[in-house]
């Protein structure tokens, strides 16, 4: 009798390791996982050239400091910017950022990085920010950020020349 019943315990117990063992595969096909969304929208930027149709800093129009500039958004993650004899030369990148703690509460936030070594007098300091893609197609970006000290809202618009 005492057999059986640590027979029957060891198997309960056997049961109770292995549920435990077990892994979980609700990762397969992960909602948060970007990589294909990312790679969508790299491409379509390093296609032609790009021009700013709005940029709007905390309720101030300043879509005017860029009129005239393209932008080439590089395979090599570098950004230039381009008005006749002007060039600004910067860098971009979209990246996955999912514990974002600056914008939304959103878990699949991706990030569109734009970075211009300018002093802060510059227009184009205005422009780096990791932004938010509100939304993409193959001829416009449109990209907000919610300012972590001022709570104000910017936004920018890229539209393909």
């Amino acid at each position: 009798m005492k057999k059986g019943l640590y027979f029957g315990m060891l198997i309960l117990l056997s049961f109770s390791l292995m549920s435990f063992s077990c892994s979980d595969d609700d990762d397969v096909g992960n909602p948060n996982d970007n990589s294909q969304q990312i790679a969508q929208i790299e491409t379509t930027v390093e296609s032609g050239t790009w021009r700013i149709t709005n940029f709007n800093d905390s309720g101030q129009n300043e879509t005017s400091d860029f009129t005239g500039y393209d932008f080439a958004f590089n395979s090599d993650g570098s950004l230039i910017a381009t008005n006749g004899s002007t060039t600004m030369t910067g860098t971009w990148s979209v990246t996955d950022d999912s514990n974002s703690n600056d914008d939304s509460s959103n878990d699949d936030d991706i990030d569109f990085n734009i970075f211009f070594p300018v002093p802060e007098t510059n227009n184009f300091e205005d422009l780096n920010d990791d932004w938010d893609i509100v939304s993409t197609s193959s001829t416009r970006i449109e990209l907000i950020d919610i300012s972590g000290g001022n709570g104000g809202t910017d936004m920018l618009t890229f539209e393909k020349n």
